[in-house]
């Protein structure tokens, strides 16, 4: 189990991980902030190079993942997502795994398996970056959020709709299918663009701001080019 101190929150979280001698800790490239002097550091294509590739093109993350390893003696680690938000420490109990939108992971345990998993064609086009990152396995692992995350608890057959960017994670185990609001003129129209419809039972986290949202709100405040 990680040890982990969350400071911060639910603004400008980030996470200090306290490892004993010889235990490591994955992040994700660049997640890192501050570091311990004994604490070593590897870094590697998330299951080999085609893996890197893969997670680097159809998962939007960045193509490595740093390993943190206490070599001489305890160490601490500290990480920090790149948008302003909350930390929540997420265990996968090894039964089910978690499914986490590519943008909210930001590390965990070695024995929490990460890899990609494309969530569609409807999803791709969304422009909303929903690829997902299936983790398994047994062990913790530290999600991120812009702005606050929140939990719901879905009864089986209960749905629940919600815009693709504010996804951070979900079992496994819930059914989901990506679909436009209404028609083309109104997804345009009401500005909502494609959401995801999810069947329970299982655990549904969601993030109180949308990263698409920002990325249209200074687009349109950026002068044209008149090159």
């Amino acid at each position: 189990m990680l040890n982990v101190d969350i400071r911060f929150s639910p603004s400008f979280a980030m996470a200090t991980v306290t490892l004993n001698q010889g235990e490591g800790l994955q992040a994700e490239a660049g997640a890192m902030t501050g570091m311990s002097g004994g604490v070593e550091i590897t870094t590697k294509a998330q299951g080999g190079l085609l893996g890197g590739l893969k997670r680097s093109v159809l998962g939007g993350e960045s193509f490595f993942i740093n390993t943190f390893t206490a070599s001489a003696g305890p160490g601490e680690v500290i990480v920090a997502p790149a948008l302003p938000g909350d930390i929540i420490h997420l265990p996968v109990d090894g039964t089910k795994a978690v499914m986490v939108q590519s943008g909210s992971w930001l590390a965990g345990e070695a024995s929490v398996a990460v890899d990609t998993k494309w969530g569609g064609a409807k999803t791709f086009f969304s422009g909303e970056g929903l690829f997902l990152l299936r983790c398994s396995g047994a062990g913790d692992m530290l999600v991120a959020s812009y702005g606050a995350v929140f939990e719901m608890d879905l009864a089986p057959g209960q749905t629940y709709k919600v815009d693709t960017g504010h996804i951070v994670a979900f079992d496994e185990g819930i059914g989901y299918e990506v679909n436009k609001v209404g028609n083309w003129k109104s997804t345009i129209l009401s500005g909502e663009g494609l959401v995801a419809t999810f069947t329970g039972p299982g655990k549904l986290w969601q993030q109180s701001r949308s990263p698409a949202d920002l990325v249209g709100w200074l687009t349109a405040k950026l002068p044209f080019s008149r090159d």
